[in-house]
């Protein structure tokens, strides 16, 4: 790896060219920009290859670039979010304090589409802390350790972060009309 050979450094791309796309998808970022974040990974990573001590594994080191450039491309790109406001909640309500939009049946038939749809929507709730841990924990199946070392932060704080984001994505599936128990 470290003397660049391209056939070690294709088969890295290739064992984790999908994954981290599929990575930066789950943290929020839209298909191009997805991409981009991909190949700003791979760059990182020949850039600073040398650095590479080996402590982690490749993967690892990988997942970490990715949810650095992730920061950095928000930071750059950044508007003022507002976190939930009252505004919001009553907007789900008429004059009379009667919802807008109807729980659909129980009974009602769900299509992939729409599951993907109502969940798609609710990780958009998340914040980019709970979105990215949540994604490296239950859709890449990494350990807390390895999210430890990705993201920076210790591995209770990753616990936290992914219980309130459970919590949130359950709250909102809920409003929805989702049951939990589905």
């Amino acid at each position: 790896m470290r003397a660049r050979d391209p056939e070690a450094l294709r088969e890295i791309a290739e064992a984790y060219g999908r994954r981290l796309y599929r990575a930066a998808l789950g943290m929020g970022h839209a298909a191009s920009a997805a991409e981009d974040l991909v190949q700003e990974v791979f760059v990182t990573f020949l850039e600073s290859l040398d650095r590479f001590e080996g402590r982690a594994q490749v993967g690892t080191w990988l997942y970490g670039i990715l949810h650095h450039k992730s920061l950095e491309r928000r930071r750059a790109t950044r508007r003022e979010e507002m976190d939930d406001t009252i505004d919001e909640f009553e907007s789900q309500f008429d004059g009379r304090g009667h919802w807008l939009r109807k729980s659909p049946a129980p009974d009602a038939p769900i299509d992939a589409a729409q599951t993907a749809a109502a969940i798609g929507a609710c990780l958009e709730g998340l914040t980019e802390q709970q979105r990215a841990v949540f994604h490296l924990r239950q859709v890449e199946e990494l350990s807390a350790a390895e999210v430890s070392k990705i993201t920076g932060h210790s591995i209770t704080h990753i616990g936290v972060l992914l219980h309130r984001a459970r919590m949130r994505l359950r709250a909102c599936l809920g409003a929805k009309g989702w049951d939990h128990t589905r």
